[in-house]
Order: C-alpha cells, then sequence, then structure tokens
C-alpha cells in the first residue's frame, strides 16, 4: 500500500495518509518542559527564556528562568507548593518564621541548594545543613548556575533596632539572563538598598513595626530606580498608596500582586 493514498476523513473529505501520519506525530512529539513554562505567573522577558515570578503568601514566592525553579522564603508546610516544580535553589533571608521553617525545607527541598546567612544555616538540622551555601553580607557565590549577592537587610529606626539587626539577614541580588532581581529581606531604605544599580525587578517589603512603612519604600524605590517593583511582605500597608507615592513619573513600573490569597 502506497503511503500517499487517500481516505475518507470523519467530515468525508479526502487527506493523503502520510499527512495525516505526519500531524499526528507532531502533535504526539512531547514538548521540552521548562521550569519557566511549568510556574504559573507573571512572565517578564530575559535572555534565553522569560523571568517567572509566581507570589505565594507574604515573604514566600518563586521564580523561574530556563530550567531553573527558585523558592524565596518557604514557609507553611509542603502542601503550600503542591503542584509547583521543585525548586533548583532556595534562598532564606532570616532567622523569623515567616522566612524560615525547617519543617517546609525538608518536605519540599529535596537535593535543592539552600542560601543563607549563618545565622539561619545554624538553625537548621545537620541534613539541610549539608545543603546549605552559606553567605554573609557582600558575598556573592554562583550557586546551582546562578549567580546570588547576599546584600544587607536590617533595622535603623531606633525602636525598630531589635527586630533586625545588621549583618544577621541577607537581602539578595539574583542575576537571571540579562536580569538582575533584588529580594529585600525585612529591612528599612538603608543605604545599601538606595545604592543598587541596574536592578531589573524588586521585590520590596513594607509593614510595621517590622520593617518600614510604605513612605521609606517609595523613597527608596525612587532612588535607585528598579525597572519593575513588587511590593510583598506587605500585611496591614497601604500598597495603593505605594504605587501612588512612587509615581508615574519615576520610571519605575509598580506591580501589584496577591500575596495573601
Amino acid at each position: 500500500m502506497r503511503l500517499n493514498r487517500l481516505f475518507l476523513t470523519g467530515s468525508n473529505r479526502v487527506a493523503p495518509v502520510s499527512l495525516t501520519l505526519g500531524l499526528l506525530a507532531m502533535v504526539l512529539v512531547p514538548v521540552a518542559q521548562t521550569a519557566e513554562n511549568k510556574l504559573g505567573g507573571d512572565h517578564i522577558p530575559a535572555s534565553d527564556g522569560d523571568l517567572v515570578v509566581h507570589p505565594i503568601n507574604h515573604a514566600t514566592f518563586a521564580m523561574a528562568w530556563k530550567d531553573k525553579t527558585i523558592y524565596v522564603d518557604p514557609v507553611g508546610g509542603g502542601k503550600r507548593f503542591d503542584g509547583l516544580p521543585k525548586p533548583d535553589l532556595i534562598l532564606v533571608t532570616d532567622i523569623h518564621g515567616d522566612h524560615l521553617d525547617a519543617g517546609t525545607l525538608e518536605a519540599i527541598g529535596g537535593s535543592a541548594t539552600i542560601v543563607a546567612p549563618a545565622a539561619v544555616a545554624e538553625k537548621l538540622p545537620e541534613k539541610l545543613r549539608k545543603q546549605t551555601t552559606v553567605l554573609a553580607n557582600g558575598e556573592t557565590k554562583s550557586v546551582a548556575g546562578i549567580t546570588v549577592e547576599a546584600v544587607p537587610m536590617y533595622n535603623l529606626t531606633a525602636d525598630r533596632l531589635k527586630f533586625h539587626t545588621k549583618g544577621r539577614g541577607n537581602g539578595y541580588v539574583v542575576t537571571l539572563g540579562d536580569k538582575r532581581a533584588y529580594i529585600s529581606g525585612d529591612t528599612e531604605d538603608i543605604p545599601e538598598m538606595r545604592a543598587l544599580k541596574n536592578i531589573d525587578v524588586a521585590f520590596v517589603c513594607m509593614n510595621l513595626p517590622y520593617t518600614m512603612t510604605v513612605e521609606q519604600a517609595a523613597a527608596a524605590v525612587r532612588e535607585f530606580k528598579p525597572k519593575i517593583v513588587y511590593p510583598y511582605h506587605y500585611r496591614g500597608s497601604d500598597t495603593e498608596k505605594f504605587k501612588q507615592l512612587v509615581g508615574n513619573d519615576s520610571g519605575v513600573e509598580v506591580r501589584l500582586r496577591d500575596w495573601y490569597k
């Protein structure tokens, strides 16, 4: 039998067998699954694929780029992450319970590399410590194929100093293709934040009494001028006011997303 023999289709029209088999093969060939097309969320164009941003809750979110999935401060138990791709890299900023939960890390971490400050690593069980790369403020390393820089996060205001002391926790600047993403951690509008350069995407905290006001956050954002900013860790804060204060004249796109679904 010749492969190009005609046959009747369901609509009584004819089509070559060879053409039909070719179309069927195209349907059956599996599409390569990368982390970025398995994680839902905002897509930000970057080199070698989009940077995907997926809010989860409060200080917790996920990012994906190419074949890499990154979790930031995963807490709340393993079920919170059902349906999400497994992480290749986990960033932990501080020792407080809304940033560090060893039980969640054990449930979701698998063989993922954890990056954390020393104060966090000291609180982890031995298995997780072995997976952890410790970074201090100012240190930069390539981890899981991603460049991670630890930057300071701390309080400035006298009655907030007890919450976050300088040097204990880390903010992070993560390089993903041609994009630099800044994760503030728990901080006020410190000089190190205001001095940041060439930030494409920023995740900036705001809530009292632990971090800073929307006015402080907006003033800092207007100074270091990320291309896109997401307010996060904002429970009880007026994010619409933050957007107004950043203003249309700043050149910064403010993206308001729900971190408290």
